[in-house]
């Protein structure tokens, strides 16, 4: 997680009033405590920051604002979403199956820790797509599609949209995301003699400043503007297009302004009191803008300011209401008494200038959204007595299921035209998967989390999502390859780019270099891979479960196994424990939660053998890495020099032929040299400027190597097992100095891995039980 000072810099106008420095407990051994100060501190930086910030403008000012930055004052929704993803920036994402771009607002960077968990785990696919649509929307001029995301529940579809509005909310706090709107402002009679609608002097004599900035008690009344208009939609169409143009041209602008900026009117509301306005000043435009207060506003998804998440409602989710009977508008000018004046009102006027969600938007029924295909399609909404021009961006969540019963209906088509649908499946990556349990779940359950418990959960989950490939669909060298696959290994293959064992050299080369392909095989597939499995949510409550398993003091990853192996009894509950067991192990989850226990075991013995202190870490790897560096200048016909002579002598044969031998290398020995020189160069090629690391390039020899030298003492490590439960159980009573010594070394070691006393002797313990007796 990023520490505090990585984040982006923020400048004055988002910054919060500080208390000077004081601290919560200053002064508590000397004087008492001054909070009157430090109020006044509070308020002179909520000034400060008021002020620099220009929260508010006169009309005037606006323009000398909108003249310095045309581009980004003129933004619509979807600009200014494209503009929010460029202004956090991207990161680039390695991964087996090739490089990824991230959009780093999805991590939350500027977020506090408790928030940062909420982030969106991989979806890299996703956050391209829709940076797509957005470019795509800034070329035609407004954004005429609803973005629909798509995919199984708990597919972070939801997460998606939130990340967006919150980092809607941080940029619409910084310089680079100010946004306006404007208010109509109508002074007291004792600030102006004349009254409005009553004729009166010229504007000349009145003179131009405007009222934007007056006090409180010089104002009667006050219009808020709903639907956030642009200020410059108080400008006539002929005259605005002019201004924009002469604007865009001086500071180099090359993007056309977007429809909404160019075409755009007032809102019913503030087009009646405009031309009651004009009327009484007779046509003159400059004493009308002396009313208008130009403000900066702020997304809020609390306030549903620019960000509204709607449920799946059966409501048109807009509507009108008359403002002229309340009570305050009699203060108003007589010429605006006699209007009747309306403002709309609901959630697509709430989203006006940011993001509107609408969640499980197909479990409508169909006729209840039917209006928003008019209303995407012609940028409005129509109400009884206007019809409210869109500026917002629609996003829509839906399930598999409800979007399938959608293309069966006869309108589809029609529908489909307004739609950018976006494909959001589950992870594939158990490596990624555990980072949402790691994130998301390990911190709420107020105990020690042992090594292995997420992850155990994260290979499961990511298991039952493998689908079968079709061998048909791919080449002829690839295609017996990718048949043979199991689900495991394709798992494997995905998290890790580990190649099987059990292929040969070419075989591995050729699925190394193919691993894009498979990775995208069934993209065309209604039931693609990610679609049917189990969801984060399941295995989120599977693990909350197993940390209150009264056996463990510990999350442990013995309990998630149990509540894995309880979730999969629920046969009737879910369809992908319904689905037919087919070749390699794909949809076994009884095949899947065994092959999690081995792995655990795996690990567990691993980390005890190199806790142990019996096997130096490296030693296999410096094995390994004599035995390439030997076959090297086999192959040149070379001399290797010696480290400890400084001579060079011919390769060691019998250095190779040990290793050889190890690995289980069958056939001419000499094939197998020049496979592993082949594959250095391959994957040189792959890496231009990276150091070749062999427990990389071949971790399955690697590995070989490790398991070998681990057997060698594998009944000592079953002794150092049973010491280590019996130093922790029972303060090392009956063991001698010698073994005391050794099983607090060990455990010193382990609790450097991550463990504590009790996950330590849980997993000494169990691999006592289940393997090593």
């Amino acid at each position: 997680m990023p520490e505090q000072s990585e984040r982006p810099r923020t400048r004055q106008s988002e910054r919060e009033p500080t208390n000077g420095g004081k601290g919560n407990g200053e002064g508590a051994a000397g004087a008492a405590l001054d909070l009157a100060s430090d109020l006044d501190a509070i308020a002179a930086g909520v000034r400060e920051s008021f002020e620099v910030g220009r929260r508010v403008l006169s009309y005037q000012q606006y323009l000398e604002l909108y003249a310095k930055d045309p581009a980004r004052q003129g933004r619509d929704a979807s600009r200014y979403l494209r503009d929010m993803f460029l202004h956090y920036g991207t990161t680039t994402v390695e991964a087996p199956w090739g490089k990824r771009t991230r959009y780093r607002l999805f991590d939350l960077p500027w977020a506090e820790p408790t928030v940062q968990r909420e982030h969106l785990v991989g979806q890299e696919e996703v956050q391209g797509e829709i940076f797509r649509i957005f470019e795509n929307f800034g070329r035609e001029g407004r954004p005429n599609k609803l973005i629909l995301l798509h995919g199984p529940n708990g597919s972070s579809k939801s997460t998606i949209a939130a990340c967006m509005m919150r980092a809607l909310e941080h940029y619409s706090a910084l310089d680079e995301g100010a946004l306006y709107r404007f208010h109509w402002v109508f002074p007291s009679a004792k600030t102006i003699k004349t009254a409005i609608g009553f004729g009166g002097e010229s504007g000349a004599a009145r003179g131009d400043k405007s009222f934007a900035h007056l006090e409180e008690e010089l104002i009667d009344a006050k219009l808020n503007c709903e639907i956030r208009d642009h200020p410059l939609f108080l400008l006539p169409v002929t005259a605005r297009t002019k201004v924009i143009g002469r604007a865009l041209a001086a500071a180099g602008v090359t993007e056309p302004p977007p429809e909404w900026l160019m075409r755009g009117r007032l809102s019913h509301k503030s087009q009646q009191i405009y031309e009651a306005l004009l009327n009484s000043y007779r046509g003159d435009l400059k004493e009308v803008l002396r009313h208008v207060s130009v403000e900066r506003w702020f997304i809020s998804r609390r306030y549903r300011t620019g960000a509204v998440t709607i449920g799946p409602q059966m409501s048109v989710d807009a509507g009108e209401r008359q403002i002229t009977a309340d009570r305050s508008l009699a203060a108003l000018p007589a010429s605006l008494q006699a209007i009747t004046m309306f403002e709309a009102f609901g959630e697509l006027i709430d989203a006006a200038g940011g993001l509107l969600e609408f969640s499980d938007l197909l479990k409508r029924p169909l006729d209840a959204y039917k209006y928003l295909q008019l209303s995407v399609e012609t940028g409005e909404v129509a109400l009884q007595h206007q019809n409210v021009q869109l500026n917002a961006v629609m996003i829509g969540s839906a399930n598999e299921v409800h979007l399938a019963a959608l293309r069966e209906h006869p309108e589809w088509a029609s529908f489909r035209g307004r739609l950018e649908l976006v494909r959001t499946g589950y992870l594939r990556s158990w490596v990624e998967e555990k980072t949402i349990y790691d994130a998301q779940i390990a911190p709420q359950v107020r105990r020690h989390v042992a090594p292995h418990a997420t992850l155990v959960a994260a290979l499961f989950a990511v298991l039952t999502r493998m689908r079968k490939p079709a061998a048909e669909r791919f080449g002829p060298n690839l295609a017996s390859i990718v048949a043979s696959l199991s689900a495991v290994e394709k798992a494997d293959l995905y998290a890790l780019g580990t190649i099987p064992e059990r292929l040969d050299a070419d075989q591995a080369k050729i699925l190394r270099a193919s691993i894009r392909e498979v990775w995208e095989e069934s993209k065309i597939y209604p039931i693609y891979e990610g679609r049917v499995g189990a969801s984060p949510r399941e295995l989120k409550t599977a693990l909350l479960d197993a940390a209150q398993d009264p056996r463990f003091a510990c999350l442990s990853p013995v309990a998630v196994l149990d509540e894995i192996e309880e979730l999969s009894s629920r046969t009737g509950e879910y369809d992908w424990l319904q689905q037919e067991v087919l070749a390699g192990g794909y949809h076994d989850t009884r095949a899947f939660r065994e092959h999690c226990k081995t792995r655990l075991l795996d690990m567990w013995e691993d980390e005890l053998r190199v806790a142990s202190g019996l096997v130096e870490e490296r030693s296999w790897l410096d094995l390994f890495e004599r035995y390439v560096r030997h076959v090297s200048v086999w192959t040149k016909g070379e001399k290797v020099k010696n480290a400890v002579t400084g001579q060079y002598e011919d390769p060691d044969p019998t250095l190779m032929q040990h290793v050889e031998k190890i690995l289980g290398v069958k056939g001419d020995p000499a094939d197998f040299r020049r496979g592993i020189i082949s594959g250095i160069a391959a994957w040189s090629i792959d890496h231009p400027g990276e150091q070749v690391k062999n427990q990389v390039v071949f971790p399955q020899h690697v590995r070989r190597l490790k398991e070998t030298t681990f057997a060698e003492r594998q009944k000592a490590i079953a002794d150092l097992c049973k010491q280590l439960v019996t130093f922790i159980e029972g303060d090392g009573r009956g063991l001698d100095g010698t073994q005391k010594k050794n099983a607090k070394a060990s455990l010193e070691r382990l609790e450097g891995m991550g463990y504590c006393r009790n996950c330590a002797r849980d997993a000494a313990s169990s691999l006592l039980r289940w393997r090593l007796t």
